[in-house]
């Protein structure tokens, strides 16, 4: 009897192995022509290199982000035997596919689309969309914890750039300092893609200004801060993810702050496989690390599965995973947590955590 009881909890031990060891058939949806072909190159390195480690399959499916080829998009997921699908570069891409995948009972993680809209459509409609990406109104969110933070007590300034974009970011910003009781000293609107703004940063100054948050580019902030500094005017600036972008003609004046999502090759916690993607000669940038992760979640999601008898998409929805840009999670609504947005400060060339700007 006690053999026997031994040989049983062997083969179950050994089925559970197997079971934790077994991969999954993942959809990598990303385009493989024309303009976007380089940021589907990225989502299918990340996800194959990932399925290489358990024998995952990946079945790719071409994404074209053209309107009229999207109704064929989701029939030619289902048809793939896929158990799950990555990827999805464009808004219209994914919700062309969702009816289809959940008909099928398919999860679907996007590591591009930031849509509040089509999530709420999701939610309402029982889609299996896991977002791998923080939604639009994320980055309101952090730029206004960082200004009740840290400039709760600062004569502040907000200033846009009449784009679309600057416009609602820094209503959203304004409203809801507005509600914590802080009420800026100074706003307006500038003219964009100027060689100087002199004028805009004397109005600061005269405003009594000592904080500025601005909603504009890369390039605009660029020259507003080369102009304060030659100003003289000790202006502290912030500006939003269009940041982090290339230099222009003017370079960015060190010391500028944004809200933005971290490098996550620079991470720690991604440093051991950044080097095995670099040995495999692929580039850790871009879409690579989070299309790597989102395949991390659905293996261990799998083994979630089938250990307790749970459809795959309860177990993406109810799991905690470790990968490669950090704990993840989804919260009730879907959506990525903790958001991966940080605050950020330029430094000899790159954007950096405040607490590496000494490293």
């Amino acid at each position: 009897m006690r053999r026997l009881i031994a040989n049983l909890a062997l083969v179950t031990l050994l089925s559970t192995s197997a079971a934790s060891a077994a991969g999954l058939k993942i959809a990598v949806v990303a385009p493989e022509s024309g303009p976007f072909a380089l940021l589907g190159k990225q989502i299918l390195d990340g996800a194959t290199f990932k399925a290489k480690e358990r024998g995952s399959e990946i079945v790719t499916v071409a994404e074209t982000c053209e309107a009229a080829d999207n109704d064929a998009l989701g029939k030619a997921i289902v048809d793939s035997g896929a158990e799950a699908a990555i990827g999805f570069l464009c808004k219209e891409s994914l919700e062309a596919s969702l009816t289809a995948l959940a008909a099928a009972n398919i999860p679907a993680i996007t590591v591009s689309v930031r849509s509040d809209i089509l999530m709420e459509d999701a939610l309402k409609n029982n889609w299996p969309l896991f977002r791998l990406v923080p939604n639009a109104a994320a980055e309101a969110k952090k730029i206004t914890e960082v200004i009740l933070s840290g400039w709760k007590d600062k004569p502040l300034a907000l200033i846009d750039d009449g784009t679309i974009h600057g416009r609602e970011l820094v209503e959203a910003v304004k409203t809801a300092i507005g509600e914590a009781g802080l009420t800026p000293v100074f706003t307006d609107t500038f003219r964009p893609s100027q060689e100087q703004q002199v004028s805009l940063v004397r109005r600061l100054i005269k405003s009594g200004a000592t904080h500025v948050f601005v909603g504009g580019d890369r390039s605009d902030m660029a020259v507003i801060a080369r102009d304060a500094k030659a100003e003289n005017s000790g202006l502290t600036f912030l500006g939003s993810e269009v940041l982090n972008a290339a230099d222009q003609p003017v370079p960015l004046q060190e010391g500028v702050m944004a809200v933005a999502l971290p490098d996550y090759a620079r991470d720690p916690i991604a440093a051991k496989i950044v080097t095995e993607f670099s040995e495999a000669g692929i580039v850790a940038e871009g879409y690579v690390l989070p299309s790597f992760s989102a395949v991390t979640i659905l293996e261990a999601a799998k083994d979630t599965s089938s250990a307790q008898n749970l459809p795959l998409r309860d177990a993406v929805a109810g799991g905690q995973f470790e990968t490669a840009i950090g704990t993840v999670r989804f919260g009730p609504d879907h959506e990525l947590t903790p958001s991966p947005y940080r605050l950020l400060v330029w430094r000899n060339h790159r954007f950096v955590e405040p607490a590496q700007q000494n490293q």
